[in-house]
């Protein structure tokens, strides 16, 4: 066992520390690459499930573009140590990469250990208030490890999505981190199907960050993981703003 591996087991129950040595085991791929790089090449064959129609009128029209970035630490980009590593932020800048002629505004409005109905209670002041053409809200972690999920999660979740629908924006799920402290209860699993469910049913995007986590960390990449076992890393923030911006960019196609 490492040393990192016998400190958890100091702090943290059997069951954490069996999954974070299950991982950190992982030493399949070329250790040269990038665990972001090495991270975007399990992305295949993954995508946001919709068309982004109000976002690509506007892309074809060359107006500005107004993102909003609803949702908790991850979205203020907590565990890469500089916000502009935040997902939304890379996002951002690999958009502008793959369309250089493109005017993008992006508001970050994440809130640390915010959870669903947070979210939703700041809608009109931290996402509405934009006026926004997307927005790309990153949710249900805090519920899943901490707060509990709400009996009424799905309805709340739908009812707030008809919302963003009937101001004209499009809106992207950002699902769960595939991560030590969002597996060791079984919350995940509902949280996950909640989230699947909703945007099915009401034709928004899902950015499927849990499954692309999965994938590239049962392949053996290391290091998209904060410390803490529950964050993204900088190279966790990486890959998932990049996957997501070309993944944006096939669903305006």
């Amino acid at each position: 066992m490492s040393n990192f591996l016998r400190l958890l087991a100091l702090v943290l129950p059997p069951a954490l520390v069996a999954v974070c040595g299950t991982a950190s085991r992982a030493q399949a791929l070329d250790e040269t690459s990038s665990p972001s790089n090495a991270c975007l090449a399990f992305k295949g064959g993954l995508s946001l499930g919709v068309p982004l129609p109000h976002l690509k009128a506007k892309l074809r029209a060359g107006r500005r573009l107004v993102v909003v970035a609803l949702g908790s630490s991850s979205t203020t980009g907590f565990g890469s140590f500089r916000t502009d590593a935040a997902f939304p932020e890379v996002m951002k800048q690999e958009l502008l990469r793959l369309r250089p002629s493109a005017q993008i505004e992006l508001i970050n409005s994440g809130r640390i250990m915010d959870n669903i109905p947070g979210n939703i209670a700041r809608l009109d002041a931290d996402v509405l208030h934009y006026n926004p053409d997307l927005v790309v809200w990153q949710l249900g972690s805090n519920d899943a490890v901490w707060r509990g999920i709400a009996d009424n999660a799905k309805e709340m979740l739908s009812d707030a999505i008809r919302r963003l629908k009937a101001a004209n924006a499009d809106i992207v799920l950002v699902d769960l981190q595939y991560a030590p402290l969002v597996l060791i209860t079984s919350r995940y699993v509902r949280m996950e199907q909640i989230i699947s469910d909703v945007a099915r049913e009401e034709n928004v995007g899902h950015f499927p960050r849990f499954l692309l986590m999965k994938r590239a960390i049962d392949g053996g990449v290391k290091g998209l993981v904060w410390w803490d076992g529950l964050h993204n890393s900088a190279e966790g923030h990486k890959c998932i703003g990049v996957a997501l911006a070309q993944m944006i960019d096939a669903a305006v196609q």
